[in-house]
Order: structure tokens, then C-alpha cells, then sequence
């Protein structure tokens, strides 16, 4: 093992150990990805089918979670749904981080007019309460699947141009950038292959607290009626029909999927917090 590969992982042991709740993030994050994968093969119950017979059913051996106004297994459900939010939260993240990330760095690097452009509607786009812009892009384009991901990733891109603007601004008249510039590299192929790696490892942060939003984002257009519709399992709907029935004491209903969302969010969070301990340059010293 080399001396720079063992340096970070004793780097990485050594948060980890000031740092416990990052280990359990990462162990969370990596079950909930499991669970979202191979939830639909191990779940009790189908989802959907609904049984009227033992709608709105406490808690019990034979329904650990209950059952929720229809007879559907509300457990069963809510590990469904995990996969579903995940998508969702997965795909916005990565489609608003690579636009973005290579329109901040263009910026970053050209300067001048084209980034004075760009930084004014990024402030324009800030402007605006991002919930509330989401869902108006989701009610303008319908409520499907793709439009809460592209209404989700277009909230998330100025987070990236932001972040890779900065970053690529610091790094363009670094002696590597201009060494490679004088090797005859292109300024496409030296933001490609040298400034956008460079600060991909910083990205990731952010990317792990955006994945948390995301998440919520799409559970809370869902909630309001204008993302995923039933009978699709998803945990905004879980909780927005559940809410229904509190006030006669059914609150198993929202208890599973609102506990579900909430680790969730918590377990990205997290991560994010201890990538930022582990990625800090500060934090080897």
C-alpha cells in the first residue's frame, strides 16, 4: 500500500473515530440504497392491493406499521416507496450537479460578460422561494415522474454553479493550469480534465446535503398533491393521507413513512458533514 493511500485512510479513521455518527450515516445511507433495490422482493404484502376487510388496523404481528384506509399494508408500502424517492432524489441531484458543475466551471474559467450573465440569473433564480418555484415548474409541466426530477434538479443547479464558479476561479492561474495550457491543452480539455477533477472531491459534499433536500422536495410536492399520485407508494402521499386520520388516533399512518423521510434527510445530512471533516485540507493538520 502506498504511503499517500495509507495517510488518508488513517486520515479517514481518525474523523471516523471523532466522528462516529459518520460511520452510522454511511452504513445507513448504504441500507436505505439496499433496501430501495430489492424492497419490492422482500416485503410481506403487495403495496397496491388494498383489502377493506382490515382497512385502518393498529399495528400488529401480522402488520407491523398497520393498515391504512384501504387495507394496504402501510410497512410494506413504505420500504416500496424508498425506492421510488431515492430515484428521484438520485436522479435531480445528478442531472442539476453535471450541468452545473460544467457551467460553473466555464464561468469560473472564461470570466468576463459570459459570467456576469450567468451570476445575475443565478441571483434571480435565488431570488425565489426554491420550494415554490418547483412547484410551479411541476404544476406548469404536470405532475410526472420527470418533471419533479427537472423541476428539482433546475432549484439544486445554483448551488453548483456557485460552488464550481468559486473553486475554478481560485484554480485557473494555478502553475498547473497554466503548465498544462502551455503543453498546447485546449481550455475545454483543461477545465474537463484538470479543473473540474480537481474539485469534484469538494462537490461531493454538497452533493450528500443536496440529496437530503432532494428527497424532501419530492416528498413535500407529493404531500401537496402535485408529484407522485396514487396508488404509487411514495412517502409525501403516505404522509398527506395519513395526516387525514390523526385526529382519530390512526397515527400509525403517518408514523412509518414520516419516520422513514426523517432518517432519510438525517442520514445525507450527516454524511454530508462528515465528507466535509474528511475532504477538508485544514482538518490533516
Amino acid at each position: 500500500m502506498s504511503t499517500a493511500t495509507s495517510g488518508t485512510l488513517n486520515h479517514v479513521a481518525w474523523v471516523l473515530r471523532g466522528n462516529p455518527l459518520t460511520a452510522v450515516a454511511a452504513v445507513g445511507v448504504a441500507l436505505l440504497c439496499v433496501l430501495a433495490a430489492i424492497g419490492p422482493w422482500i416485503v410481506p404484502y403487495d403495496p397496491i392491493a388494498s383489502n377493506v376487510a382490515i382497512a385502518l388496523q393498529a399495528p400488529s404481528a401480522a402488520h407491523w406499521a398497520g393498515t391504512d384506509q384501504l387495507g394496504r399494508d402501510v410497512f410494506s408500502r413504505t420500504v416500496v416507496a424508498a425506492r421510488l424517492d431515492l430515484m428521484i432524489a438520485a436522479s435531480a441531484v445528478s442531472l442539476s450537479f453535471v450541468v452545473g458543475a460544467v457551467i460553473g466551471s466555464i464561468c469560473g474559467y472564461v470570466g468576463g460578460r459570459l459570467d456576469r450573465i450567468v451570476g445575475r440569473f443565478v441571483d434571480v433564480l435565488m431570488a425565489f422561494p426554491l420550494f415554490v418555484l418547483a412547484m410551479a415548474m411541476v404544476a406548469a409541466l404536470g405532475n410526472r415522474i420527470e418533471n419533479i426530477v427537472i423541476a428539482t434538479a433546475f432549484i439544486n443547479l445554483p448551488f453548483y454553479i456557485r460552488f464550481a464558479r468559486a473553486e475554478v476561479n481560485v484554480r485557473r492561474n494555478a502553475g498547473w493550469v497554466e503548465s498544462a495550457r502551455a503543453c498546447g491543452d485546449s481550455h475545454l480539455s483543461v477545465i474537463l480534465r484538470f479543473l473540474l477533477p480537481n474539485i469534484l472531491p469538494a462537490m461531493a459534499v454538497q452533493i450528500s446535503l443536496n440529496l437530503g433536500w432532494a428527497v424532501l422536495n419530492a416528498a413535500g410536492l407529493s404531500f401537496i398533491g402535485l408529484g407522485v399520485q396514487q396508488p404509487t407508494p411514495e412517502w409525501g402521499i403516505m404522509v398527506a393521507e395519513g395526516a387525514r386520520f390523526i385526529s382519530t388516533g390512526n397515527w400509525w399512518l403517518v408514523a412509518c413513512p414520516g419516520f422513514a423521510l426523517m432518517v432519510a434527510v438525517l442520514f445525507f445530512n450527516l454524511l454530508g458533514d462528515g465528507l466535509r471533516d474528511i475532504l477538508d485540507p485544514r482538518m490533516r493538520t
